[in-house]
């Protein structure tokens, strides 16, 4: 995440100080005539025809190539959030419904299904999430202003999403300790073939069973939130560069963080993690998805923090490097804790435009 240029646009939130934004796109706030609007109706429908193309076939793709697996299932996001943050609703949801198609017909109504479940409808929503705006004044603001969506609010709700589809998921599969069990002693059984020698202690064995059943949902819940918001990001600024861009584009190391709530969702995350069974699980996966979340969010508080020094550069690569190590990421997790706030972007009404047809795109 790098900084982007900044203008000196004012923002409104609770206790939250000013926050500079990106210039608007030109095609933000016009006033459109009707030529305008039926052109771009009728580039709706073919958008979001190929955005579900894409998307498909970044999904067959990873289902063919399994060592970037994980890269282009998150990626299969990425067609829908560019239709829907620069076509609008209609574009994104036109993009769900024939990927989700052509799921079905190539392979199966179940893979359909949990594509579109784990990426395809995340996707759609955050879209359509990111393009609300709401009469400044209605929020404390001056009355000439639009208010958007705030992206701390945005991360919240991936970080919910994540964590309802890897349940989901868990459900589906049958998820539990009887499943890690076997797992490990597969893994046992491929070592003890390879090294005849290799005898693994029992008390061993069995306190890596019990972590294994959490490490798994919180591992993955925590990668995918990272995966699907790094989809978004590009989306962005892809749509931004295109000029069809209905929000304007912030910038992130000052934006982005992670709602105040969360922090208590995080909480009871923990604590359930203790508390045995089903519920252990279902907290290691809160914990991944909103630990993710705040991760994100410290690493933007150290862009930030770190903007115009002359140590920034190394100090952000040992970090992002040092965040494959447990304890770093707990540090930078811990600094995303420490700087929860909701920022939300301030942009003129130009042309005359109503705030009432601007709550989201019609396209």
């Amino acid at each position: 995440m790098g900084a982007d240029r900044n203008l000196s646009k004012p923002h409104v939130g609770d206790e939250v100080p000013e926050t500079p934004i990106q210039d608007l796109s030109p095609n933000c706030f016009k006033k459109q005539d009707s030529e305008t609007v039926t052109n771009k109706n009728q580039t709706v429908l073919p958008t979001g025809i190929l955005a579900g193309i894409a998307a498909t076939l970044l999904v067959l793709g990873a289902n063919a190539q399994m060592s970037f697996a994980s890269l282009l299932y998150a990626a299969s996001s990425l067609p829908i959030f560019i239709a829907g943050l620069g076509w609008g609703n209609r574009a994104a949801i036109v993009g769900i419904v024939t990927a989700a198609a052509l799921g079905a017909i190539l392979v199966s109504p179940l893979f359909a299904v949990a594509m579109a479940v784990f990426t395809l409808i995340p996707a759609g929503w955050l879209s359509h999430l990111a393009n609300l705006a709401r009469p400044a004044s209605e929020l404390g603001g001056p009355d000439n202003l639009m208010a958007w969506y705030p992206i701390s609010d945005i991360l919240l709700h991936l970080c919910g999403l994540v964590t309802l589809a890897v349940i989901a998921l868990g459900v589906a599969i049958g998820y539990g300790p009887d499943l890690t069990d076997q797992l490990v002693d597969a893994m046992t059984a491929a070592l003890k073939a390879q090294e005849p020698a290799f005898t693994p202690e029992a008390a061993g064995m069995a306190q890596t069973k019990a972590l294994l059943v959490l490490m798994l949902p919180l591992v993955q819940g925590g990668v995918w939130v990272a995966l699907l918001f790094a989809s978004f990001y590009i989306a962005v600024r892809i749509v931004s560069r295109s000029g069809r861009a209905l929000r304007p584009r912030e910038d992130m190391p000052s934006a982005l963080r992670m709602n105040r709530h969360a922090i208590f969702i995080f909480l009871g995350g923990i604590v359930f993690a203790f508390l045995g069974g089903v519920p252990a699980m279902i907290g290691a996966t809160i914990c991944g998805t909103f630990g993710a979340g705040f991760l994100l969010a410290g690493f933007a508080s150290l862009h930030f923090r770190s903007l115009g020094k002359d140590w920034r550069i190394p100090v952000l690569v040992l970090c992002y490097l040092s965040s494959m190590l447990v304890l770093p990421a707990i540090a930078i997790l811990i600094l995303g804790l420490s700087d929860t706030r909701r920022t939300i972007a301030l942009t003129p009404l130009k042309g005359g435009a109503s705030p009432d047809n601007k709550t989201d795109n019609k396209n």
